[in-house]
């Protein structure tokens, strides 16, 4: 049975969240310059400006879930092959620099909430994200932000083990290379979160 995304997505207990649109992932001092490609050719920055601003018309809350390390490293283990090229960058995202700051097209807005992760992939482990969506009511969640390889697909994941319902910006998000993102929200997303478009999510609010 089709998704009633008007129902789902009612403002009063629906959040969007953005998962590192960061300088130092998809922006100007971008680690992964491919990744920064893709965003840029699908204009996913655009596509996200968009949802955020109708969110917030429409007093939806924008979560902006970041990675961002200290700069002695202290919390952050290098336990993947991700990791370990990271550390290769010393300095890299750390926190209260260039790199780690959120695109200026998407904020943060002043009643935006961020929520910085210093280890693992995905942005409910050992943070505060869980906790801070239940106290605002939440149940449903919009997706958006990179990549679809690792981060928004282990964010779809960890929600639903958690309860959420959740929705994916199809045109707001993306991967590299995109013939494996397409097959990940194809094969993977398809089976834990609905898929719709910016305009669609935005079409149900209204």
């Amino acid at each position: 049975m089709p998704v009633d995304l008007r129902e789902a997505l009612r403002p009063g207990h629906t959040a969007v969240l953005i998962m590192e649109m960061q300088a130092g992932v998809i922006g100007e001092v971008a680690a992964l310059p491919e990744l920064a490609g893709e965003v840029a050719a699908l204009d996913v920055i655009g596509h996200c400006a968009r949802l955020v601003a109708a969110a917030r018309q429409r007093q939806v809350r924008v979560v902006h879930c970041t990675a961002e390390f200290r700069g002695d490293g202290v919390g952050t283990p290098i336990n993947t092959p991700l990791m370990t090229a990271m550390s290769r960058r010393p300095g890299h995202l750390q926190t209260g620099t260039a790199a780690a700051r959120i695109v200026p097209e998407l904020g943060p807005h002043e009643a935006d909430l961020v929520v910085a992760r210093s280890h693992g992939v995905s942005p409910f482990g050992g943070t505060a994200l869980d906790m801070t969506l239940r106290n605002l009511g939440v149940t449903s969640i919009v997706a958006a932000g990179v990549s679809v390889n690792l981060g928004v697909l282990g964010l779809a994941i960890e929600a639903v083990n958690l309860g959420y319902r959740v929705v994916v910006a199809t045109d707001a998000v993306c991967g590299f290379p995109r013939d494996y993102a397409e097959s990940v929200m194809r094969y993977s997303m398809a089976l834990v979160a609905t898929r719709a478009t910016v305009g669609e999510i935005v079409k149900a609010w209204d």
